[in-house]
């Protein structure tokens, strides 16, 4: 069983989860997650998030699991701090600042980017922009800032990212847009002014107050930080496999050559018994020779006579 923990009916309720928007803000795609509506705002139905967040975290153990890169996207102001440190705390990557177009759809190009601030960074880490002027090092400095606010989340990102988990659907569009021409699967906490089927799991919620954020997103990280553990087990488990593999395999190499080795002995053995034959029965016709030799002078001696 998984060891992270989905947050109950009562933890939401004290963080505030079930707050919406005013009811003329509303989108209509909401209403099977709606309560009821109370002084013009609509009331979340906490039973749905519970059982909203309880599949998307199911999800998302699933995708660590196996290893997936998972970005946490959110670029609001308030929750900014959350997305970052509950993303580094479970292995995930991250954007809290500005989502860059192309991040999904144009990722050869984004990670050149990324490669040029890596670059600089150890550049600057190792000295070698100290033979620059004063002016010319403030504005490497300066890209290096830039750069960071952009790609600092995601610099060490390998590939595209594989799954998304957004606070706000309405706000990250075009991170959305991105994953939905990809077929990159979208978790994502939707409050109800925000469309749930623009997403894969929506999590019904309050995404503006930092308590229901943080509840929801601690949950999400706690799920994903498991499955990044079973894969870590299950890489380390591979690896001693492998590595099992290939000592039988050189086991198998070496009695293989020392069988041929003993092989070749034998036959050099043979070949070389042979030819001491050879080398006896051609020294023993040398012998013989010069005898047959003396027979034939003495017998034509005696037919002259």
């Amino acid at each position: 069983m998984p060891k992270y923990k989905i947050p109950s009916i009562q933890d939401l309720l004290d963080a505030g989860a079930h707050f919406g928007h005013q009811v003329r803000r509303w989108h209509p795609k909401m209403e099977p997650y709606i309560y009821s509506v109370n002084k013009n705002t609509h009331i979340i139905d906490l039973e749905k998030t519970e059982e909203c967040l309880k599949k998307a975290c199911e999800f998302l153990f699933e995708q660590a699991k196996l290893g997936k890169s998972i970005v946490f996207v959110g670029t609001k102001r308030q929750t900014k701090d959350i997305i970052e440190n509950e993303a580094k705390r479970c292995g995930a990557k991250y954007v809290n600042e500005r989502w860059v177009g192309g991040t999904i759809t144009n990722f050869e190009t984004i990670k050149k980017n990324l490669s040029k601030l890596l670059d600089m960074i150890k550049g600057k880490q190792e000295g070698k922009f100290d033979i620059y002027t004063k002016k010319e090092r403030l504005w490497i400095d300066r890209d290096i800032e830039k750069l960071t606010i952009a790609y600092g989340g995601i610099v060490d990102l390998k590939d595209a990212p594989q799954v998304l988990f957004v606070i706000d659907p309405k706000r990250e569009k075009t991170a959305i847009r991105e994953a939905k021409i990809s077929n990159v699967p979208v978790v994502s906490i939707v409050d109800t002014n925000a469309n749930p089927t623009e997403v894969s799991y929506p999590i019904p919620a309050n995404d503006d107050a930092i308590k229901s954020v943080a509840l929801i997103v601690k949950a999400i990280s706690e799920a994903i930080e498991e499955g990044y553990k079973e894969f870590g087990k299950a890489a380390e488990k591979l690896e001693k496999q492998r590595e099992k593999e290939a000592k039988e395999a050189a086991e198998e190499a070496a009695k293989e050559v020392e069988r041929i080795a003993k092989e070749a002995e034998k036959i050099a053995k043979e070949v070389a018994e042979k030819l001491e034959e050879e080398k006896a029965e051609k020294a023993k016709v040398a012998e013989d020779k010069p005898e047959e030799e003396k027979k034939v002078v003495k017998k034509k001696k005696v037919s002259k006579i």
